[in-house]
């Protein structure tokens, strides 16, 4: 039976065209040294609930490679509660234009977050600030994106209060939030994600 880092490969490997999504042999290999990474972690800080290799290449590397195809080339993107680097790392290793700020409360997992983003190249594209964000000054950034934020709920009318007027939102979320969302915002273009009937990307403007 393959070892848990060459099913995760294997599984990028096969599902990425279900996404949309096109991935050489470098990109495989900067993911899968993210999911070794993130494995080491996350038995002391709880970063992702525990899954086997091909849900976490599917439902959190690839879902999050979704974004891709909304970032233009050298776009800035704010990402409010990194945790483990969902959605923004992934991003980052497979896209070298993009940059970055990550926003996380926790010190614990902010450390990880340094220790993921050594492998970004070139480096010095991404910062993190470990705060709430609505404690920080609004980065100058095009897009804000959040796949996974405690209250998430109650927590996005603050956020879209707090985004510059003209930043695009990217969020992910699932049937009972994607209305939540939508409610809060005027333009909305909401994108079913593979494999799933209940898990959405919702591209939208205050």
């Amino acid at each position: 039976m393959p070892a848990p880092l060459e099913q995760f490969a294997n599984a990028l490997r096969l599902a990425a065209p279900e996404f949309g999504i096109e991935l050489n042999a470098g990109p495989i290999r900067k993911l899968t040294e993210y999911y070794e990474l993130l494995l080491k972690w996350n038995p002391r800080l709880h970063l992702v609930a525990p899954c086997s290799p091909e849900e976490f290449a599917t439902r959190h590397v690839l879902e999050s490679l979704t974004l891709l195809r909304h970032l233009p080339l050298a776009a800035n993107v704010t990402d409010i509660g990194s945790g483990g680097g969902l959605p923004i790392i992934p991003c980052l290793l497979v896209r070298e234009d993009l940059h970055a700020t990550l926003i996380e409360s926790s010190s614990k997992k902010a450390v990880f977050l340094r220790e993921a983003l050594r492998n970004i190249q070139p480096s010095g594209r991404a910062q993190i600030f470990v705060e709430r964000f609505e404690k920080i000054a609004v980065p100058d950034a095009g897009f804000v994106t959040c796949r996974a934020l405690e209250k998430f709920a109650q927590v996005i009318p603050i956020i879209i209060k707090w985004a510059p007027p003209d930043v695009t939102f990217l969020l992910f979320a699932g049937k009972k939030l994607r209305a939540e969302i939508e409610s809060h915002l005027k333009s909305v273009l909401v994108e079913r994600l593979p494999r799933s009937d209940a898990r959405f990307l919702i591209i939208g403007h205050a």
